[in-house]
């Protein structure tokens, strides 16, 4: 499911309260229902679609009750900004993932690998900060992004904020005019005037059907 499709699906407050609950612990309809405050047959319509998501699973006890629970994490962002709107989705990685490969990330924490109690409570702690960490040069990062993205319009003629659009779609790598007007939601033929101009200043280049940054 697209970052779109999370984002219309946890638009809904009950369905958010659902979800809440059952991080807590397993749930099945009439608990449910007696804790969010609506009927069982409106809480099996919001977990009919939370299951058809992906985002929840089920399970029967030996009293054959249905038990739903989360099925797997995930990560949703929503990025807004006066020259950028996005979201983006992400799971969690294998804790084996490489982080030698991050340029600009260096961090120095591994899992003691004990089980024990207090090991596993030193791990938590350890990384709900270097979490709070993140976050924070994810906010860094946000505001720098801000600034450059208006430093660039303030070099551009017409639509300044369409043509930063393009050039943050470009980051991702070489695409064609069409699936730049996917990302940027507009005309084929107005992304390419866009792209015209960029090519005059020397930001971008084509390559065949694709454009991409220019090598600076």
């Amino acid at each position: 499911m697209d970052s779109a499709e999370l984002l219309d699906l946890l638009g809904n407050a009950n369905r958010r309260r659902i979800l809440r609950l059952l991080a807590r612990k397993p749930c099945y309809v009439t608990e449910i229902s007696e804790y969010i405050g609506v009927s069982p047959k409106a809480v099996i319509d919001h977990l009919r679609k939370l299951e058809s998501a992906g985002l929840i699973e089920s399970r029967v006890d030996e009293q054959r009750r249905k038990y739903f629970y989360i099925a797997r994490g995930f990560r949703l962002e929503v990025s807004v900004s006066p020259y950028e709107y996005g979201a983006k989705s992400a799971y969690p990685a294998s804790s084996g993932l490489d982080l030698t490969s991050c340029e600009h990330l260096s961090v120095d924490l591994e899992p003691n690998g004990e089980s024990d109690l207090d090991s596993l409570a030193t791990d938590l702690r350890e990384l709900e900060r270097l979490r709070n960490e993140l976050s924070l040069a994810q906010r860094w990062v946000q505001g720098r992004l801000t600034d450059v993205m208006e430093r660039i319009g303030d070099q551009i003629d017409g639509d300044d904020r369409l043509t930063v659009e393009v050039l943050l779609a470009l980051t991702d790598g070489a695409a064609t005019p069409h699936q730049l007007s996917r990302r940027v939601d507009a005309p084929p033929g107005i992304v390419l005037d866009v792209l015209r101009l960029l090519e005059v200043e020397d930001v971008v280049e084509r390559d065949g059907e694709q454009w991409l940054l220019a090598d600076t």
